[in-house]
């Protein structure tokens, strides 16, 4: 008899997770809270003829492996490679311009420091020469360390074949990677402030806390270990918005026969016996299942939809304190006209992800100003114009941006309902610092605080990667040492979102692993 799996939670890790399952001959079932697949990775009007993208807004970890097996192209995901990486304005005038090709990027940063010109392709070139172990353990599933020793990081890389062929200067790197802060990191390697803000802006998207929090320098590793349509280091675009990843990871489940069910909100999961035998559903109803996997933040699981009577004290304890903590602000705006910005110019630049945030001290104290106050006076804004490359996302002759902001403190809670308009407001303004008359050009917007991406996409803390990405909760420790397989301490529940290894972003890697642990495991 075929096994059935209940899959809670239908954003793009579940979808990926289901699709694989069903290819390998498991009845699914997916069960999602909202009346649309896609968690964070979902496409919506929010203005009359204005869509976009509603919380995450890029391409680049997306793994190939995923791509080809679910064969998401057949199913109408085209991925359109931005021209410009990220644009850098400066409130002097200036800006630095990040391009997909290494030697442009150096050729604008001449402008700011010769030094750190030439510095900038030896960092690259170091970063390239590690990033295959990094690719490597991507694809891992992670060992049970509680038998090996959690404490020695080269443990951890010596289980990478590729890591063994790094010679001595490489494996220094890459512990260094994985150790300081990407503020240090940057601070040590180059000297203008401009190209450490360019760089440095990865190392707090999506997390509460400083470019100068010990441990962040890996996040770095962003820039070269994603890619689009094959080429490294690429940013890209999903026509329709990243809806259309998740739409078509929707239609290869479909294909194989899995049922999805939305507004359909889990209540909680009944353990009989040491296992999940039975998911009930806030309408009443209820499911048998002789698998169940959640794709959902694992302190969700533990603290809300198990009852804490099956669950072990030393386990519950452990997700009571599990870190959840993004600084993020997320807005969608409806234009009349395209933003334009005091700083120098190039073609394409507003292609890119547009960085307002001058220098890693400025990043810094608008981590600490939020720490204190909730939130900074001068925040940092990530822009993007997606409807430049895909017009059609607005009318003719308008535009949509995403702004994608840090820090504000997601301790607030619910008491972000009392500032939302306020705070939107500050950043409207930081951004007409920039580009004079962009206030007057909105339409519309749409608005979420951290609370509110908690409410909407449970996202807990307005985390975006289900839990902080710090070295306690990574790899064979994410989201628990003894858990980082998949596993969990009943033997028919599964974890298979991002707060599994490896993580955050739209890469379909924890789905993908989750299924392989459960094919061979059935």
């Amino acid at each position: 008899m075929r096994k059935h799996a209940v899959v809670i939670g239908g954003g793009h890790n579940g979808l990926v997770c289901a699709a694989y399952l069903a290819k390998a001959g498991v009845q699914v079932t997916v069960l999602e809270r909202r009346a649309i697949v896609g968690g964070a990775a979902v496409t919506e009007e929010f203005h009359p003829g204005f869509r976009n993208s509603v919380a995450s807004y890029t391409v680049s970890l997306l793994h190939p492996r995923i791509i080809e097996d679910l064969h998401l192209h057949a199913h109408g995901l085209q991925i359109l490679p931005r021209r410009i990486n990220n644009f850098l304005p400066l409130p002097d005038g200036r800006s630095l311009v990040s391009y997909p090709a290494l030697a442009d990027t150096v050729k604008d940063l001449a402008q700011f420091s010769a030094a750190d010109a030439e510095q900038l392709g030896h960092y690259y070139a170091s970063l390239a020469e590690v990033v295959p172990v990094v690719k490597d353990i991507m694809l891992m599933t992670p060992p049970h360390l509680l038998d090996l020793g959690f404490g020695d990081l080269f443990k951890l890389f010596s289980l990478s074949r590729v890591f063994r062929q790094l010679n001595d200067r490489q494996k220094r790197f890459l512990l260094k990677l994985f150790s300081v802060s990407a503020g240090e990191m940057l601070d040590d390697l180059f000297e203008s402030d401009a190209i450490k803000a360019l760089l440095g802006f990865d190392a707090i998207v999506g997390h509460f806390a400083s470019p100068y929090s010990p441990g962040s320098a890996y996040v770095l590793l962003h820039h070269v270990v994603g890619e689009v349509n094959g080429t490294a280091g690429v940013w890209g675009h999903a026509v329709g918005g990243m809806g259309a990843i998740t739409q078509a990871m929707a239609a290869e489940a479909l294909a194989h026969g899995v049922t999805i069910k939305t507004e359909a909100e889990v209540s909680g999961i009944e353990i009989i016996k040491g296992r999940a035998q039975r998911v009930h559903l806030v309408d009443g109803s209820s499911l048998a299942a002789d698998l169940v996997v959640a794709n959902v933040n694992p302190k969700l699981l533990f603290c809300n939809l198990l009852d804490p009577a099956d669950v072990d004290a030393d386990i519950l304890h452990h997700f009571q304190g599990y870190k959840c903590q993004s600084g993020t602000f997320r807005m969608n705006v409806a234009l009349d006209q395209l933003p334009t910005f005091t700083a120098r110019t190039i073609p394409g630049c507003l292609e890119g992800g547009i960085i307002m945030a001058p220098s890693l001290d400025y990043m810094d104290q608008a981590f600490t100003d939020a720490r204190r106050h909730g939130w900074s006076a001068a925040p940092i804004v990530e822009m993007l114009l997606p409807s430049i490359i895909d017009p059609s996302l607005a009318p003719a002759g308008k535009h949509v941006a995403s702004l994608f902001c840090q820090q504000f403190d997601p301790g607030l809670g619910a008491g972000w309902d009392q500032h939302r308009e306020a705070v939107a407001d500050m950043i409207i303004n930081c951004v007409e610092g920039y580009a004079p008359g962009f206030r007057a050009s909105i339409l519309a917007r749409q608005i979420h605080s951290p609370w509110d991406l908690e409410q909407k996409f449970g996202l807990l803390g307005g985390d975006i990667f289900h839990g902080r990405l710090s070295l306690d909760q990574l790899f064979s420790a994410r989201p628990m040492l003894g858990m980082g397989q998949y596993q969990t301490q009943f033997d028919n529940l599964y974890l298979c979102g991002a707060g599994t290894h490896p993580g955050g972003g739209v890469s379909g890697l924890p789905g993908h692993h989750a299924a392989r642990t459960i094919i061979s495991h059935i």
